[in-house]
């Protein structure tokens, strides 16, 4: 399955293929922003700061269809235990054309909300 490549980085916390997993023109629907970034590089950024935001990391379920895949997880944020979805579309060489993630309960995502931007203002400042 073309989610496999991800999923194996993602629990492996290792991108370093990024180019091999996503299409130049790549775009992540997040579930705390509204407008999607675009383009391989703000993804890189974006999962840089993901790896050292979520703890206990895991996916629970993954399926695949045609073009698109579901990766389930579960995480902790701080004292915040969360679920989520990856939603991923192919493009017609097998990478990632499109990325949105869904979590849920609220209190996951405003922890989740709060971390990214730290960690994500640590980044730049860096």
């Amino acid at each position: 399955m073309n989610s496999d490549r991800f999923r194996a980085a993602a629990e492996a916390k290792d991108f370093s293929a990024i180019e091999d997993l996503f299409a130049e023109e790549v775009e992540f629907k997040s579930p705390v922003v509204f407008k999607p970034y675009r383009g391989r590089d703000s993804v890189a950024m974006l999962l840089a700061a993901v790896i050292q935001v979520f703890e206990d990391f895991r996916y629970t379920d993954q399926t695949e269809t045609g073009g698109t895949a579901t990766l389930a997880f579960t995480a902790r944020v701080g004292d915040r235990e969360l679920d989520g979805i990856d939603l991923l579309r192919f493009d017609d060489d097998g990478r990632i054309r499109e990325m949105a993630v869904y979590v849920r309960p609220m209190s996951g995502i405003n922890a989740l909300a709060e971390a990214m931007r730290k960690e994500l203002e640590a980044a730049q400042a860096a």
